[in-house]
């Protein structure tokens, strides 16, 4: 079944004044361009994730679902502030970017290059599985670090989504 949406409730931290201000802007125009995570196979390019209207996050597109995306409301991966990168865990017929995601382990490696050249090295300094209505916005969205998110748990086939979050928290080396 279609990979649920991340809950608008945790997506509408920023249109709620979480926003500190904390993150440092690198030259214009640099973007974060792919990401890659050894230990689970995963090497994809990432899109710009912007937030719509109603305040949540956009998602990357399931016809995509080899892709992940950086929300642009977020510090890019080098920079100081929280960067967010968004990913699907499966379609309706395949397994997504992010599908092996709650299999990363502290300590294992993430690199994201940048419009600008840079690899960024990280991290990982935790991994934890928690319910959409419990989503801990602030930590994700406002503190220091890259995070990781995507759909977890069980499977809700009357909402048509999943009903947890898997969240990977990583440190730059």
């Amino acid at each position: 079944m279609l990979a649920g949406a991340i809950t608008g409730l945790v997506l509408v931290a920023f249109g709620r004044g979480m926003q500190t201000g904390t993150t440092t802007t690198p030259a214009a125009g640099v973007v974060p361009k792919s990401i890659d995570i050894p230990s689970i196979d995963v090497e994809a390019p990432l899109m710009k994730l912007d937030l719509q209207k109603n305040g949540e996050v956009e998602l990357p597109p399931y016809e995509k679902p080899k892709m992940a995306g950086w929300y642009t409301g977020s510090a890019v991966p080098g920079e100081k502030g929280a960067s967010v990168i968004i990913g699907h865990v499966d379609t309706k017929t395949a397994p997504a970017v992010f599908y092996k995601l709650r299999q990363l382990r502290k300590g294992e490696t993430v690199k994201v290059e940048r419009s600008d050249g840079k690899v960024v090295e990280f991290k990982v300094d935790s991994i934890e599985q928690v319910h959409k209505d419990s989503f801990p916005a602030q930590r994700v969205y406002v503190e220091d670090g890259l995070k990781l998110v995507t759909c977890g748990g069980k499977f809700d086939y009357a909402k048509g989504e999943y009903l947890d979050n898997v969240i990977v928290y990583a440190s730059q080396v």
